[in-house]
């Protein structure tokens, strides 16, 4: 039986993993649960799975909490480490933003496998991460439908035959509309992703594009390559593809739904019965090109990635702050790409080789963002 550890497990890509967890009781246990601030939501997971550990990242909320439930409740940011330093064999990192960091740290550093559903932890660390798990001899999985694909199609050859990986991107609800039609975009509008039903940053993120350059940055890390590009597929059924030397192309197809990525998370290196519906073999499967004039954040991405040093930490915090502002009515929609532009070109680079100067760069160029747009 795998003891799995689940990190944001209110959100949706946590409320997915239960599912698959109460599908397979005789596979698999929940030791820990934590919410950022959903308190009630977070009760009832426990109540229902009865993990040995609960924490709530909002400290206001312990209490409640604490009173509702017998295990050990724990509250605040050090939850988000307690949880993972529980008996557990998998650490599901499904938090959004910079905040998933620590957990992924403290999970190699306590030799457990990250199932990793947080891409903003490679995007700012990535170096770091990775250096470290290969030291501790630890796997990270992938969790997003892109990367699990690459994943999936790598094992079709040696690394020294693949030619280049291509992501694919839904293209969000606006790709096909001029910059100057997206000026009055809307937060409700925003997040209406036309394919998947995700929290509100990511969607906003796949609304600019910006989720597409993050997955870049982490795909760079995750499979040591720069040879990565994109293409918009608007189906999403094709989940990523990957291109080897001699002309082959290998793509992993399945219905979009994020049950299936992190099952086999769960389950590697075997394959089990799942709930994700059959892909029907029909209809039509389109591929158009990304349009970086009307949506620059995935080239930003990389140009951060030439950059080195700590520009894709600068990017990841210029881009936090930004989506928070709009989503708050602070800025209008163009203003996230323009804001995370002028970060970047006026950002003083440097080495980030520990834990605490990454998080001091992220909250310095958050902060100043967040005071300055106030």
């Amino acid at each position: 039986m795998r003891k799995i550890a689940i990190i944001g497990s209110t959100g949706f890509i946590g409320r997915q993993a239960l599912q698959i967890i109460e599908k397979y009781p005789d596979l698999f246990k929940v030791v820990a649960l934590t919410a950022n601030v959903n308190a009630d939501l977070l009760i009832s997971q426990a109540k229902k799975f009865k993990p040995e550990y609960a924490g709530i990242c909002g400290v206001e909320y312990y209490n409640t909490v604490k009173s509702a439930l017998d295990c050990k409740v724990g509250a605040g940011d050090e939850c988000l480490t307690d949880a993972v330093m529980c008996d557990c064999d998998v650490v599901l990192v499904s938090v959004v933003g910079c905040a998933g960091l620590k957990s992924v740290l403290t999970a190699i550093d306590c030799g457990k496998t990250v199932a990793l559903a947080n891409k903003e932890s490679l995007v700012a660390a990535g170096e770091l991460v990775t250096k470290r798990a290969k030291e501790k001899g630890v796997s990270i999985l992938p969790v997003d439908s892109e990367h699990s694909a690459i994943w999936q199609c790598l094992a079709c050859g040696k690394k020294s035959e693949v030619s280049r990986i291509i992501l694919t991107a839904s293209g969000g609800p606006f790709y096909g509309r001029k910059r100057n039609e997206l000026k009055s975009v809307t937060p409700e509008e925003a997040v209406n992703h036309p394919t998947w039903k995700m929290g509100k940053k990511i969607s906003v993120d796949s609304a600019t594009m910006m989720n597409k350059g993050l997955e870049i940055i982490e795909a760079r890390w995750l499979f040591d390559t720069m040879n990565i590009d994109y293409v918009i597929h608007p189906q999403s059924i094709i989940h990523s593809m990957v291109e080897y030397c001699d002309g082959a192309v290998m793509a992993q197809l399945s219905s979009p739904d994020m049950r299936l990525p992190i099952q086999l998370a769960f389950t590697y290196p075997e394959r089990m019965e799942s709930d994700v519906k059959p892909l029907p073999l029909s209809g039509n499967l389109t591929f158009l090109p990304p349009d970086e004039q009307v949506f620059t954040l995935p080239k930003l991405a990389k140009y951060s990635l030439s950059l080195g040093k700590n520009a894709s930490c600068i990017l990841n915090a210029a881009n936090e702050a930004a989506v928070s502002l709009f989503l708050n009515g602070k800025i209008e929609f163009t203003d996230i790409s323009e804001i995370v532009e002028k970060t970047l070109i006026k950002a003083n680079f440097k080495d980030c080789i520990s834990y605490e100067e990454i998080i001091d760069v992220h909250n310095e160029i958050f902060d100043k963002l967040m005071t300055d747009y106030k």
